[in-house]
């Protein structure tokens, strides 16, 4: 067998920095050159995903604080928060009106309660029986108690004012009536037992009344 002659230089190759490898400061091989694949897929990912995820975050963040504070105007009772229900200065009396003493309507729902859980741990039909029959009279009685509180309600708005409630009035008063103090939206603004002559009457200066 014929060797290699001894007079033909032997060749190296020497890997191109381009190809796959890249030369640090002291000629050494440092990382791999990333493939065009691979610069491709990076390019198409989104440049600012968390940016978009704490902006969508902060943008809940600041809606949820405005309706807080929508919310507790509106318990204040802030004629800007308010709904058209219950703003003017006619429906903030009547709900002063209202709130400045206790009603027997406020006694309804809380007694209805009483009685369906009464009916269902004690299964008797006479305590049943008796049970609605309350429940009914305090109706009634509520009922009545509202027609007078209106009356009386009705004739200072017009000594006020010079003119009718106006519409849809008197089923404001009556509806307020009938919830149990803590749960009227807006929150009383008058503690119960004030003098009827101390709420401010409408188209008066309102002063401030303390409540609790």
């Amino acid at each position: 067998m014929l060797g290699r002659s001894k007079s033909e230089p032997v060749t190296t190759s020497t890997p191109d920095p381009g190809e796959g490898v890249v030369l640090t400061k002291d000629g050494k091989k440092g990382r791999p050159t990333p493939k065009r694949r691979e610069q491709q897929a990076a390019r198409r990912q989104p440049l600012v995903p968390q940016d978009r995820k704490v902006a969508k975050t902060a943008s809940r963040e600041e809606q949820r604080k405005s309706r807080i504070a929508q919310r507790e105007a509106m318990a204040r009772g802030d004629e800007s928060a308010l709904m058209p229900r219950d703003r003017g200065p006619v429906k903030r009396y009547i709900r002063n009106f209202v709130d400045a003493r206790l009603r027997i309507g406020e006694a309804v729902l809380p007694l209805m309660l009483i009685i369906l859980i009464g009916s269902v741990a004690l299964p008797s039909n006479l305590l049943k029986t008796n049970g609605l029959l309350v429940v009914w009279a305090i109706a009634v009685i509520s009922v009545i108690d509202a027609a007078f509180m209106w009356r009386r309600l009705k004739k200072r708005i017009v000594e006020s004012t010079g003119e009718a409630p106006p519409k849809g009035a008197w089923w404001y008063a009556g509806m307020r009536a009938f919830q149990m103090r803590f749960t009227r939206m807006p929150k009383p603004q008058v503690p119960r037992g004030i003098p009827l002559d101390d709420i401010p009457l409408p188209g008066r200066a309102s002063g401030t009344v303390k409540t609790r």
